[in-house]
């Protein structure tokens, strides 16, 4: 895997500030992701079971090796308060290569 794409950006939204946090936490005390950033006041605006729905989320963005994709999206599925929660990975074209190895130096397989 070359530096630009050993790692990915990990997306999800979740209902409140405090809910993000917790799994922010527990993403980077498990090693699955490097930094996250959490940014509130996101509006969705979505169908769910046929009903169109407008909500105040929050984004979690997680820095993580890419080799822990399926791991980070298997504990996020697992502590997410969402039946389906949104997780997302991006894969950047183009990383600071200091900053790609800080990321594998900092997640850790289980």
């Amino acid at each position: 895997m070359t530096v630009m794409n050993s790692f990915l950006i990990v997306m999800t939204s979740l209902p409140n500030l405090l809910a993000a946090q917790e799994l922010a936490r527990k993403l980077l005390e498990k090693k699955l992701a490097a930094c996250i950033q959490i940014q509130s006041g996101i509006q969705s605006l979505y169908y769910w079971e046929g009903k169109l729905c407008e909500e105040q989320e929050v984004l979690l963005s997680a820095k993580t090796s890419a080799n822990l994709w399926d791991e980070i999206e298997a504990y996020i599925l697992s502590e997410h308060p969402y039946d389906l929660p949104e997780v997302i990975a991006l894969s950047p074209s183009q990383v600071n290569p200091a900053y790609a190895k800080w990321i594998k130096d900092e997640t850790k397989p289980s």
